[in-house]
């Protein structure tokens, strides 16, 4: 089936109106595995105000017929939460130099379509006219004998390191989240990925 679809960058407070359609989006995706996300409406839309106080965030959109079925999200890391930019700090590394990116969602008929390729691009663009020198995002890790990993699964690894990331040896962040399954909160552990834009200045 053939989708027709439009791909809009909005920033700052243009990106108010869309909160709740992240948000929901957020927690269809995260629901699949390796996240397994038993998500809160209202926490995300919480969260998510993050990137509605600061003028330089953006937002991709992906809209079919007036229906939200993708998003993708960045800001320059100094305007996170804290969670995101203590490990940094605790790197001592320079937080102002650094664009984090954050989710990217896309319903399952969007897949496979070349979408992901222009959320990178997208983000990064705007990393690079904001001035930093580094893009980084971070992505949770499962053991390979987890027995949830559903048959034919395959991380993102190697679509990441062709899109010129590396996996940071030691900088991890650690957020809270009740998975499904889960009767309260548990803390996870994310491992940040990091490309040098210098290079590509």
């Amino acid at each position: 089936m053939q989708h027709e679809f439009n791909i809009l960058r909005l920033k700052g407070k243009e990106i108010f109106p869309y909160i709740s359609d992240l948000a929901k989006l957020r927690i269809a995706v995260f629901k699949e595995y390796p996240y397994l996300y038993h998500g809160n409406l209202e926490y995300e839309k919480n969260y998510l105000k993050t990137y509605t106080a600061c003028s330089e965030s953006i937002m991709i959109l992906v809209i079919d017929k007036q229906r939200i079925v993708g998003a993708s999200t960045a800001i320059p890391l100094e305007f996170e939460t804290e969670a995101c930019i203590k490990p940094f700090l605790d790197y001592q590394m320079k937080i102002q130099d650094i664009f984090y990116l954050g989710e990217s969602v896309l319903l399952p008929d969007y897949r496979g379509k070349n979408i992901y390729r222009r959320f990178f691009h997208e983000r990064e663009s705007a990393a690079m006219e904001y001035g930093s020198k580094i893009a980084t995002f971070c992505a949770v890790e499962r053991s390979l004998d987890d027995p949830r990993r559903p048959q034919g699964w395959v991380s993102l690894d190697k679509v990441w390191q062709h899109f010129n990331y590396k996996k940071h040896p030691t900088l991890c962040a650690y957020y809270e989240w009740k998975e499904l399954g889960e009767e309260t909160k548990s803390a996870k552990s994310l491992v940040f990925w990091i490309k040098n834009l210098c290079t590509y200045c």
